[in-house]
């Protein structure tokens, strides 16, 4: 099996977030990393502040795209970002902590506003190897 991993893919003008991981858990959790890659370097945060986050959904792929989305509304209503992520799904809820810290635009240097996840390009599932993989388009 794989290592944890996320990646980003072309979509457009939009870009794609995936999360690659030893459990479905692992999925989330690296995506949640590459979203943040989108607008910044997650090395240069300093992951002090923690948030919890729950989610339900009635499928793994609903509840991914909600995951996310609360990722979004955390970085936008506390102006901060996110550098850990730690997701326990149980059934059709998930809950995720978070921690990092307020922008700092001198030092963070933010590339792009994510505005939201969609159903596009929109994947859960556990891969013939036994590796989950997450993915969906960000809008930006």
């Amino acid at each position: 099996m794989g290592h944890d991993h996320w990646e980003h893919f072309s979509h457009q003008a939009d870009i794609g977030v995936r999360g690659i991981g030893s459990s479905k858990e692992a999925a989330f959790e690296q995506a949640g990393l590459a979203l943040t890659a989108v607008i910044t370097n997650p090395a240069t945060l300093k992951p002090t502040s923690p948030v919890t986050v729950l989610c339900q959904a009635p499928s793994d792929e609903l509840l991914f795209v909600d995951w996310l989305n609360a990722i979004v509304y955390e970085m936008a209503t506390r102006k901060m970002l996110f550098g850990e992520f730690d997701v326990h799904i149980e059934g059709d809820r998930l809950q995720g902590n978070l921690r990092g810290e307020p922008v700092d635009v001198a030092r963070h240097q933010p590339a792009v506003e994510v505005k939201g996840a969609t159903y596009t390009e929109l994947l859960v599932k556990r891969r013939e190897d036994g590796t989950w993989i997450a993915q969906c388009v960000v809008d930006v």
